[in-house]
């Protein structure tokens, strides 16, 4: 068990990112000690988002597993489809459903524990261990380009390069409504509220853009989104405020998958790199094969 006072200087905070750093732990395991009930505040359960006050006790009565535990283990059986290999990175297609890395201790089916098994000089390419190189993360649901580097050095270079806007984020969307107008901007700041992100006045900036690419059968519209900023959630959340949730997106008001739909349907199809380098990841079969049904015209590679 930990405990600790809220000092005059951490007045404000948020409870999940006090308690990670009193603990050294990343917000998102912080997030599932607050949803077991593991953080208490003042002899409160912790609420999700909590803001503390100067004086307040805050007491976790469950640990978190160093970083190190974390580290993916290599799977080589483990499916991995490999877009494209350099020197410095590599850059393959997710499919919805497995996460990123892991989020506990030996977990297997991650994307990353199958990357480390075929290059593993990416295990010691991230700060964190658990990453196993990956510069950046999907959500489970969704599917797509996931790059990860081969050295620290990459791994800081191309960190960087996301965290500042340099590389264009290119998406697939189907969502449910007809939107207005063929194209548009979504420019609202984010806020990471336990397991969601939400429009806030206080948060970080975000911006998304988007155009219809073809209106669908049942009110469904596919779209093609691209960011620079790379926010928790943040195509998810920017379509449900704009109230156009993504089909199978229940955590944001989306309408249940359709029959064969695995996870979400967003898809990550292209990431440009700094220097203009494309990488492209090609719709998976059960998404096509969705489209296909709702009599969709357009080509999608």
């Amino acid at each position: 068990m930990r405990e600790f006072v809220v000092g005059a200087g951490e007045a404000g905070e948020r409870v999940d990112k006090l308690v990670g750093a009193h603990l050294h732990a990343s917000r998102a395991a912080v997030r599932r000690l607050i949803e077991r009930g593991a953080v208490h505040v003042g002899g409160r359960r912790a609420r999700k988002g909590q803001r503390l006050a100067a004086g307040q006790r805050v007491v976790v009565s469950e640990t978190v597993p160093p970083p190190e535990a974390l580290r993916p283990l290599p799977e080589p059986d483990a499916p991995l489809s490999v877009i494209a290999v350099d020197p410095d990175w590599v850059a393959i297609a997710k499919p919805a459903g497995p996460p990123s890395h892991p989020l506990a201790p030996a977990e297997r089916g991650t994307v990353a524990n199958a990357l480390v098994a075929r290059f593993p000089e990416c295990a010691d390419a991230s700060t964190d261990p658990r990453e196993g190189g990956l510069v950046h993360r999907l959500d489970g649901g969704t599917s797509g380009v996931l790059l990860a580097a081969r050295s620290r050095p990459a791994w800081l270079g191309l960190r960087e390069a996301f965290r500042s806007g340099q590389v264009e984020k290119h998406y697939l969307a189907l969502v449910a409504g007809a939107p207005a107008s063929e194209h548009g901007v979504i420019a609202a700041p984010l806020e990471s509220r336990g397991r969601r992100a939400v429009v806030d006045a206080g948060g970080r900036p975000a911006r998304t853009e988007w155009r219809v690419i073809e209106r669908l059968a049942g009110g469904l519209t596919l779209l093609a989104l691209s960011t620079r900023t790379g926010r928790m959630h943040q195509v998810r959340a920017h379509l449900a405020y704009a109230e156009l949730p993504i089909v199978g997106d229940r955590l944001y008001g989306g309408p249940p998958g359709e029959s064969g739909l695995c996870g979400h349907f967003l898809h990550a199809a292209r990431i440009v790199l700094p220097g203009g380098r494309e990488l492209l990841a090609p719709l998976p079969p059960d998404r096509q094969t969705l489209l296909h049904r709702l009599g969709a015209r357009s080509s999608i590679p």
